[in-house]
């Protein structure tokens, strides 16, 4: 899977901050996020992400091919 917060906050014109004042999570977990370094995303906070940005899953996250890995 790969993350692609960053284009979505790009496309609609907002920034990560903005993104951790309207749902709570942590700044450096949002960095962590839009440059794809992390392992895990909890349930609870794709759904915040998507609430925040009116979005889909899809929006956030994409699966890569098989031979990308």
């Amino acid at each position: 899977m790969k993350v692609i917060l960053k284009e979505t906050l790009e496309k609609q014109g907002k920034s990560q901050y903005w993104l951790a004042k309207e749902t709570g999570i942590t700044p450096a977990n949002l960095s962590k996020l839009c440059a794809n370094k992390t392992t895990k995303v909890d349930f609870i906070v794709l759904q915040k992400i998507c609430d925040a940005l009116n979005c889909d899953i899809s929006d956030i996250l994409s699966k890569e091919k098989d031979d990308d890995k």
